[in-house]
């Protein structure tokens, strides 16, 4: 069954047609990845006004949100996170601990596991630099509907759900060998 077939056997009755619903779904892809490109952008940003490598940047971006939701990261959950190796991982974390805007911690009762937090000197740069985004989010979702919020939320969730999905299963076959090579 190709995925065209199942997407319309699962498809309610009341779904738009197959042209509509493709071309649906190419327009929120683009709004995802216009709203990726605006979110790496806005982490460069942040690394220009601290003055470090975006790569650095987007490290302690991912210890400071890690933080703020209650989970905070191990080097190796950063390391996957960033797509770095765990030597390069490492390297990036001596750099921001010698800048002062990380601790690694032991914290657990497994000593052996690292945790990373971001140290009291950052925190107000922060604040800071993302306070007004902060705050123009909050105003921008302050004037939606709640039924519209929860539905998106909803929505979201089922994205990283599909997404979760696909990453988790088997990679599709290689492709056939080019016969010139």
């Amino acid at each position: 069954m190709t995925v065209d077939q199942q997407v319309d056997d699962e498809r309610p009755a009341d779904y738009p047609p197959p042209a509509d619903l493709a071309a649906r779904t190419a327009r929120l892809l683009d709004g995802l990845r216009a709203f990726g490109a605006l979110y790496t952008d806005f982490t460069a940003r942040f690394a220009a006004w601290l003055g470090l490598h975006s790569t650095d940047a987007t490290a302690l971006v991912e210890i400071l949100y890690a933080e703020d939701r209650g989970a905070p990261l191990s080097p190796t959950r950063l390391s996957e996170r960033l797509g770095l190796t765990t030597g390069a991982t490492t390297n990036l974390l001596n750099r921001l601990e010698s800048l002062g805007h990380i601790t690694r911690t032991r914290e657990h009762p497994d000593r052996r596991l690292v945790t990373l937090r971001s140290s009291p000197t950052i925190e107000q740069p922060a604040r800071e630099f993302f306070g007004p985004l902060n705050h123009h989010l909050q105003a921008l979702v302050a004037h939606q509907e709640p039924r519209r919020l929860a539905d998106f939320e909803g929505f979201l969730h089922d994205l990283r759900a599909t997404m979760d999905d696909v990453l988790t299963g088997p990679p599709p076959p290689p492709p056939p060998a080019d016969p010139r090579h």
